[in-house]
């Protein structure tokens, strides 16, 4: 067996969309990824389905797996020929450890690589409308840990040699906030010096507190922030009031949770996140192509069909990928063609197809009904909804479970100002994996606001026994502008 290779990945501060392009493609192509906490999490529906994911942890004061053992693991998954991604937060060079393990990995002959990632330290920063240089405020900058393994905790620091620095970022520092405070003011910075910190800075839940050496640490206790948080201080802090940006989005501050029923890359959470909201996708699902004589026969007896229903986006990609992978000529089908949402009417215009978006009903001739694997269990309602038919399963949809373990960690972590759901289907979907997470629909639904797209949705939801706020219209930006709405009059 030959021996694999470590890839040792920046996964950026926070938001997921500031991953470096190599950064995703070794998380694409990783047999085995370990990650911790700082890593966001929606990373993960980037793997390979049969992916390994190993978590381990990094919470203050707790680590799933120590740091030797982490080591360990990476040589031994190395060793098995796996390719493996170490997932860290930030950049894996900025306090991140990276040296001690790609040392781990020379000493036992194993290939690696750095991957460098955008770090909290500037980015975090930057969010909150603050830039670490600027030629009237600062042209010098410097990180520095906030912590350190001592037996107190305190950093150990040349206190002095930082003075002529403008510009400091103090990363995981909060524990020891007075004591940073005070040894700056002791070795000469002004007590009146700015000072901000950002907390889980680029992400749509980020938090900032302005003050200065002799204000901050009353303020920072006041609310209770804790880390992951970066600590800024110097004048250039003064320019937040000016150019602060990503906290102005008209949904910033907003917990979206966005219920899922498919695989397919959709994209309203990403329309939700541009727009400044903290978004969960749950839950989550990987599609594969399934393939089987019986497929091969029906794909074929295709162009027979005067209807066929395509039953999602997906079914609609496999379809046609498949006709042409198959050398087939398009122009043999001769069926219209229709589908349950207009999300799937868009995936079937985006290649070039018109469709009607319709109810149930039945037809004189037979239907070929296209979907995932579970429509096969489900002929005999298929019948009674829409007469004699034939089904095609042509992909099987799969639970993305460490996804959505760390999407259940993150409901239970904090709440949800409001819930969209996109489709009927969705509404029983959330409800039932909620149950199965063992967290109570009820405590959620109640006391989110609930909001959706069509008559359909609408009515899914209050046979479920809540009510929600219907958007004007079945689109993106309708919704979109639903959320605004009500964001402004809340």
């Amino acid at each position: 067996m030959s021996t694999g290779k470590v890839y040792l990945v920046g996964a950026g501060p926070g938001d997921e969309k500031l991953i470096t392009v190599r950064g995703l493609e070794c998380l694409r192509r990783a047999d085995t990824i370990v990650y911790d906490r700082l890593a966001n999490p929606r990373l993960l529906r980037f793997a390979k389905p049969d992916a390994e994911f190993i978590f381990c942890g990094k919470f203050p004061k707790h680590h799933t797996l120590r740091q030797e053992a982490i080591n360990e693991l990476l040589v031994r998954k190395a060793r098995e020929g796996r390719q493996v991604v170490r997932l860290k937060g930030g950049d894996p060079s900025v306090f991140g450890r990276v040296g001690e393990e790609a040392a781990e990995l020379v000493s036992h002959g194993i290939e690696y690589e750095i991957v460098p990632g955008i770090t909290a330290g500037i980015a975090a920063p930057a969010y909150a409308g603050i830039p670490v240089t600027h030629r009237e405020y600062g042209t010098s900058f410097a990180v520095v840990t906030g912590h350190a393994k001592t037996s107190d905790g305190k950093p150990s620091v040349d206190w002095m040699s930082l003075g002529g620095i403008d510009t400091l970022a103090f990363y995981m520092g909060v524990k020891n906030l007075r004591y940073i405070c005070d040894s700056l003011i002791q070795h000469g910075r002004h007590p009146q010096t700015p000072v901000a910190l950002v907390r889980w800075g680029t992400m749509g839940g980020q938090q900032t507190v302005q003050g200065t050496l002799e204000t901050i640490v009353h303020k920072v206790e006041e609310i209770g922030l804790e880390n992951p948080a970066i600590t800024l201080v110097g004048d250039i802090v003064a320019l937040r009031d000016q150019i602060r940006w990503f906290e102005n989005k008209p949904l910033f501050g907003r917990r979206i949770l966005v219920a899922r029923t498919g695989g397919e890359q959709g994209n309203l959470a990403d329309a939700l996140s541009d727009r400044g909201a903290d978004v969960i996708e749950y839950p989550y699902f990987s599609v594969c192509e399934r393939s089987d004589e019986s497929t091969a026969e029906m794909m074929v007896r295709s162009v027979e069909y005067e209807r066929i229903l395509f039953t999602s986006p997906e079914s609609a990609a496999f379809f046609f990928a498949v006709y042409r992978r198959n050398g087939r000529d398009i122009r043999e089908l001769k069926a219209t063609f229709y589908t349950l949402s207009r999300r799937t009417g868009r995936k079937l215009q985006e290649m070039g197809f018109a469709s009607k978006t319709v109810e149930p009903f039945s037809a004189s001739n037979k239907w070929l009904i296209i979907g995932e694997s579970s429509i096969l269990e489900n002929r005999k309602q298929y019948e009674r909804e829409w007469g004699a038919c034939d089904l095609l399963a042509l992909y099987d949809k799969k639970e993305c479970r460490e996804y959505n373990a760390n999407m259940v960690r993150l409901l239970r972590g904090a709440s949800i100002d409001t819930i969209v759901f996109p489709s009927a289907a969705s509404v029983d979907i959330l409800i039932r994996y909620l149950e199965r997470a063992e967290i109570e629909p009820h405590d959620i639904l109640s006391t989110a606001s609930l909001v959706c797209m069509g008559d359909r949705t609408a009515e899914a939801i209050q046979a479920a026994g809540y009510l929600a706020e219907q958007a004007a219209s079945p689109t993106l930006e309708s919704l979109i502008a639903c959320l605004v709405t009500e964001k402004v009059s809340e």
